[in-house]
């Protein structure tokens, strides 16, 4: 009789051990439900955020850190946004260039000089001497009638080009000439009240995002990321109760 009652003393044990290892279903009432899948979405959407995020800040670093293949070997622009060569110098805004040429010896007057401007064209030579000083297609086109030259300082001849396409910048003088990476271009602020306003808000976008780059601070693209990125965090609060 004693080892009946042990045999089944043990026995209960032993079930309530397998009971104990057993999982336990919870039926969740429709409001514990509806939480939990409220939470499950809250993840998912913290997730999808995060990857989006991630994702758009490694576009911008990438943008930062590689350098435009066609821009290799250009060179950096002069204060002028032009370029300093070894027989001339020359500077622009968007509305013209100046070129500014040493003279071969001082005392020499216009009548001693060839200055011809063409709407694609420039020469500059010192009469019945070579070899010529400028002698090539200019790389985009002129007004003639709105450009001038003279002799400055008794040493310098100055020319100044109007430009017919007053909306970009000239990387080079003539075609000959090396090239300028335009991307590093530094906008005269002075020269914007010369401008009309489509040309001046283009110049002023480049000088702000100069100035934001300088100080490490997003430029006007990146920030149009940036407000992309809070508009789609507003509205996921919204569309999952956040």
């Amino acid at each position: 009789m004693k080892e009946r009652r042990e045999k089944e003393q043990k026995q209960l044990e032993e079930q309530k051990k397998q009971e104990a290892l057993e999982p336990k279903i919870k039926e969740l009432t429709d409001e514990e439900a509806a939480e939990m899948i409220q939470q499950q979405k809250q993840k998912e959407s913290s997730k999808e955020v995060a990857t989006i995020a991630t994702k758009e800040v490694d576009t911008i670093k990438k943008e930062e850190e590689e350098e435009d293949p066609q821009d290799a070997g250009k060179l950096k622009p002069n204060a002028g946004n032009g370029c300093d060569l070894p027989n001339y110098r020359w500077t622009q805004t968007l509305s013209d260039i100046e070129v500014r040429i040493p003279l071969p010896k001082v005392g020499l007057r216009s009548r001693d000089l060839t200055v011809d401007i063409q709407k694609n064209h420039l020469k500059v030579a010192v009469k019945n001497q070579l070899p010529v000083i400028v002698d090539d297609q200019l790389l985009h086109d002129v007004k003639i009638e709105e450009s001038t030259w003279l002799i400055e300082d008794k040493q310098t001849v100055l020319i100044t080009l109007e430009k017919v396409n007053k909306m970009e910048w000239w990387s080079r003088l003539v075609v000959s000439d090396p090239e300028i990476n335009t991307k590093k271009i530094n906008p005269e602020p002075s020269k914007l009240s010369d401008l009309d306003g489509e040309t001046r808000g283009l110049v002023e976008k480049m000088m702000y995002d100069q100035r934001q780059k300088e100080m490490g601070l997003p430029t006007s693209e990146e920030q149009k990321k940036q407000d992309m990125m809070k508009k789609y965090l507003y509205s996921s609060r919204i569309i999952y109760g956040m």
